[in-house]
């Protein structure tokens, strides 16, 4: 998916988001903050969207949110104005292919269904490796495509709509499980269905 379709895509989502995808995806996402509080220290969130995972972070947790959208930060930061978190929320519009911090910067980054998303999803785990600390968590949440049964049928016949609705319906989890500094700490199924899946991995300490 190209970085133009995807600002157009989601230029279009950006005003109902909140009660779309934000409702289907709430479970992963919560699942995800509750780790991360648990950690503490400064968070990446790679595609922090509308915001929707901001007021669930605890007060020790300092974030950093990047998105390519401006119409989905524009959102994210009325709620950070809102609830008045300016002293730990920093949002940033970015492409995820070419993060503008240093090497190692974060404890922990959250990816939460965004991998599907993003044009040339294994430059965006390059990045999140490079920025993360040996030691760190990356906290992903996503739809990862079936291999058999019928909703594989299904993600198959709507894989070449994936400019038209923002998303691949047929991303494979194998995509991001390419870079040799991170492995598997945690895979789960969540509900409804185990449609989405919660997933940890962890930076190798050299």
């Amino acid at each position: 998916m190209k970085i133009e379709a995807v600002e157009s895509s989601y230029a279009r989502w950006a005003p109902v988001y909140d009660r779309t995808f934000g409702a289907v995806t709430d479970v992963g996402r919560r699942r995800a903050v509750s780790f991360i509080n648990d950690r503490k220290g400064h968070v990446l969130e790679v595609g922090v969207g509308t915001g929707l995972s901001l007021p669930h972070y605890g007060p020790e947790v300092r974030i950093t949110g990047v998105d390519f959208s401006a119409e989905m930060l524009a959102k994210a930061q009325r709620k950070v104005d809102a609830l008045e978190l300016q002293n730990r929320v920093d949002l940033q519009r970015m492409d995820a292919r070419e993060l503008a911090f240093e090497n190692a910067s974060f404890d922990t980054i959250a990816a939460m269904h965004v991998l599907s998303v993003v044009p040339e999803p294994e430059k965006v785990m390059a990045e999140i490796a490079r920025v993360l600390k040996p030691g760190g968590k990356v906290v992903i949440t996503n739809h990862f495509a079936k291999t058999t049964g019928v909703m594989a049928g299904l993600e198959r016949v709507a894989a070449p709509m994936a400019n038209l609705i923002g998303w691949h319906s047929d991303f494979k989890m194998d995509t991001i499980l390419q870079e040799p500094s991170l492995q598997i700490a945690e895979l789960r199924k969540l509900p409804p269905l185990g449609m989405m899946t919660f997933l940890v991995l962890e930076k190798r300490v050299n």
